[in-house]
């Protein structure tokens, strides 16, 4: 069973592009910069994607990030909060009804969209809810579903440990990614040997320590990037001293500098 944020306000929440006998269809909705649609979860499965602007999905599993030419499957029942970029998000919602496809990932998964797959996202939402049957409306949703499960999966993944108290000191880092982070300092705050927590950290994320707290820092800026911020504010605002040392582990990271990956 997936795993889901510990909310009591979390609620399984129909929306209008559930309230449809069609096993596929695609809804359109605006956002404004920097809003929040809070936890809550979908019998069926979609596939959230933005045609402009950068969401961060968060499960309880993790955090997600979906710059531009991405998209995140979120399985169905998996609980989930998504918070807006610092721009205007234009996202484009395919809800796929469980059991429609095998293919279909069982846990949250950022995915590349292609071209292709984001013309016949843009095409299917401005078709009806009820769209006809046995013609070229029906053909388009499985021609999306195609290419879902064809599109090359993206390791834009930050991973939460299951342990409560480690939890919530990587929360703090991923609501402020500027704070500073020891391993020395969280094992201090936790009541345990530095050692214990390097262990504890590993097997809880299939990280170390330090490369979780730089792949962290580095997906949470994506948005900021993508919202045409300079990388010396992107940088300071992602605990580096300065743009060259967080442009050259960009680089390590992502195989090219921060302005040539977002044009890429």
């Amino acid at each position: 069973m997936a795993r889901q944020l510990s909310d009591p306000h979390t609620d399984l929440r129909p929306i209008h592009g559930e309230q449809t006998a069609r096993p596929v269809v695609v809804h359109a909705q605006d956002m404004a910069m920097d809003a929040e649609i809070a936890a809550h979860s979908h019998r069926r499965g979609q596939l959230l994607h933005a045609t402009e602007g950068v969401m961060l999905v968060r499960a309880a599993a993790g955090s997600w990030v979906v710059p531009p030419g991405c998209a995140v499957w979120v399985p169905p029942r998996v609980v989930h909060q998504i918070r807006m970029g610092p721009s205007a998000v234009a996202m484009r919602t395919v809800f796929v009804e469980p059991g429609t496809r095998g293919g279909l990932w069982p846990h949250c998964q950022v995915i590349a969209v292609v071209p292709l797959l984001r013309e016949l996202i843009v095409r299917a939402a401005a078709l009806p809810l009820d769209y006809p049957t046995g013609g070229r409306e029906e053909r388009l949703m499985q021609l999306i579903l195609d290419e879902i499960e064809a599109a090359p999966p993206l390791a834009l993944h930050v991973p939460m440990p299951r342990h409560a108290r480690l939890a919530r000191l990587c929360r703090k880092l991923v609501s402020d990614p500027s704070l500073a982070a020891t391993l020395v300092d969280w094992a201090a705050q936790l009541h345990m040997h530095p050692r214990t927590l390097a262990r504890l950290f590993l097997a809880e994320t299939g990280m170390n320590f330090g490369a979780w707290c730089r792949h962290t820092r580095l997906l949470l800026s994506l948005p900021r990037l993508a919202a045409g911020e300079s990388v010396l504010a992107v940088a300071l605002a992602h605990g580096y001293d300065s743009p060259s040392a967080f442009s050259a582990t960009f680089r390590r990271a992502f195989g090219a500098p921060p302005s040539a990956y977002l044009r890429r």
